[in-house]
Parts: C-alpha cells; structure tokens; sequence
C-alpha cells in the first residue's frame, strides 16, 4: 500500500526556516543564458538584460549590522528590482538566475513562505537572521493581504538600509494584463520607503505552461488510482477532504518538508472547495508540489475545478489562477510519465 501524506507530521525547527530558503529544485540550474525570451515578447528579452546587469551590482555583505569596536560602519542602501507580468512568463527563472549570481550568503522564498518565517523567528530575529544577506529573493509578492504586506515591506526597508538587495517578482491579474504597470503601482505604493530604490521591469507573455497544450487532463476512477498508487514507487494516496483536514493541522512552513522524498501524489474523491481558508492551504500544498516537480494525479473533479468561480472572483484571484496553473502542469506531467 502506498503511504498517506496524512500520516506525516514533518517538523522544521526554526534555526533551520532560514537555511532551507533557497530556489527550489527545479531551478537548480537556471541561468540567464538558459532563458530563450519569445520573439514576439521584446519586454523578455529585456528583462533577461535587466536582470543580468542588477546581479552585477550586488555585493557581498557578511556583516549583518552588527557594530564594530569605533561604531557602526555606514552601509550603501541596498538596490530593488522588480518584476511585474502574468502567470509562467518565466519571472521566476529570472529571480533564481539573479540568486545564483549573487555572493553567499543569500536567501530565496516565496511572499507567504517569507511571512511564516517572520511569524515563527518573530520579527527582530528574522531582520538579524536575514541582514547579513547580499540578496533577498522574493517570488510571488502579494497585494491581496494588508497586514502581511506592510509586515514584509517593514522587513524590506530594514534589510534595506542594512545594504541587502531585493528582488521580487509578482503577478498581474490576467484581466488587468493590459492596463499597464497596475501592479507595479500598487506593489510601489504599499511599500513606501522603498518605492524609491525598487525599478520595475515588465514581463510579458502567454503562460508557457499551457502553451499549444490540451485542457486539464480527465480525473480517473477511483479504481484505476489506486492501481497507479499502488505501482509507483514513493507514491501517496490520499482522500482529498482528509488530506484538507490534515493541512489544517499543519503549519504551512511545513507543507515542503511534507512532499518530500514524494515521488507522486494521487488524490482521490476531488471536489470543488467552498471554504476559502481550506483553498488557501491548497494553493500553498500546490506551490510546494510544482517546486518540487511531484506529479499529481486525481479522481473526482479535475483540477481546474477546485477554486469555484466564486473563489475566483474575490481578492485572491491571483493566487487561485497561479495554483490552477501548476497543479494543471503537473497533471500533465503525470499523463507523461505514467
């Protein structure tokens, strides 16, 4: 029988929320040369030159702030880029190309992965933990959260003025794609003591993860997943209301710990959720599956019918699309390898 993902508790002690904030796997060997930009897209092409020369500028920082025997030595503010486009125009391969340019030492993570260290370090520890950074790399920013926003951006303007560079990557709602830098703006406007030092750079594109591909894959039977469960090696199989309930146990910090060493998950009975804490915990299990490469498969209803339209049509409309996205892409993937 394959094992349950329900059945694990994983623990991640908090020195360690830190150390474990790099790119995720499926970036370990990105580069800007690896990045091919679409013709038909020049802003790609740009972004790719944009991001090459700010990697250039940083540099290395192993002080932390801390005071020396006459004092503290005035540090140069560090330098923000920001990059603003829709879902899979390769934003994140960018962010990790900056990172792998950058001196040690150097951190990437996702906003809300962000945010939980905060809330696990408090804020005074996670400032020290992370200060002594050249970088700190940030995908997926987010709008959507007033209070977790102006934390982060006190965070940013601390490590700031202690000479950390920044890079962030977010989002534009595919229905605002065309009405120029609206992200931008916001994310520029919410964080204002840095708005100064961040420069925006636009990415566009069609989301390379669906492109010239067929729609979401059809769920199978209850039967056929259990079969497929059972014959893969390293597989989960989980009923998804348990597997729900189960995330609501955990702390979402350690959803990636979670799905490790997991070589596919299979989902049975999937439905539409009507709760939109439940959503949210399933769009951060999706974000750790898609960055660690882990195939998905499901019975019930397809993956593009999780988040309702209702879901959809609120404040978190960005983070459901982009969740839909990936979980689509490692369906597909599953149907590849099976």
């Amino acid at each position: 029988m394959p094992e349950r993902l329900v059945d694990r508790s994983p623990v991640v002690p908090a020195d360690q929320l830190v150390a474990q904030m790099v790119p995720p796997p499926m970036f370990d060997d990105v580069s800007f040369a690896s990045y091919i930009p679409n013709p038909n897209e020049p802003t790609q092409k740009a972004a790719v030159e944009k991001a090459a020369e700010f990697a250039k500028t940083i540099p290395g920082i192993r002080s932390g702030g801390k005071r020396g025997l006459f004092g503290k030595k005035p540090q140069p503010t560090g330098a923000g880029l920001y990059l603003d486009g829709g879902f899979g125009v390769g934003k994140t391969h960018l962010l990790a190309s900056i990172y792998h340019a950058a001196p040690e030492p150097k951190s990437f993570g996702t906003f809300v992965e962000l945010t939980h260290v905060v809330g696990a370090l408090g804020f005074n520890r996670a400032v020290e933990e992370l200060s002594s950074n050249s970088l700190l790399c940030i995908d997926e920013f987010e709008l959507d959260d007033p209070g977790d926003t102006m934390l982060v951006s006190r965070l940013l303007t601390e490590l700031s003025t202690r000479g950390v560079s920044i890079v962030a990557t977010s989002n534009t709602l595919p229905g605002q794609l065309g009405e120029g830098r609206f992200a931008a703006q916001d994310f520029l406007r919410e964080i204002k003591k840095l708005g100064s030092i961040f420069e925006s750079v636009r990415v566009d594109g069609p989301d390379y993860r669906h492109r010239d591909l067929p729609p979401a894959p059809e769920p199978v039977t209850g039967e056929v997943l259990i079969e497929r469960a059972n014959a893969l090696p390293g597989a989960t199989l989980d009923d998804f209301d348990a597997l729900c309930r189960h995330l609501s146990k955990l702390h979402p910090s350690r959803y990636g710990k979670l799905v490790k060493g997991v070589s596919s998950v299979f989902i049975d009975n999937v439905h539409p959720v009507d709760d939109q804490a439940v959503a949210l915990r399933f769009v951060v299990l999706a974000d750790r599956l898609y960055d660690a490469s882990i195939p998905v498969t499901v019975s019930g209803a397809k993956l593009d019918q999780i988040f309702t339209q209702e879901m959809l049509d609120g404040g978190y409309r960005k983070k459901y699309l982009r969740a839909t996205s990936r979980l689509l892409a490692l369906s597909r993937f599953s149907v590849a390898t099976g």
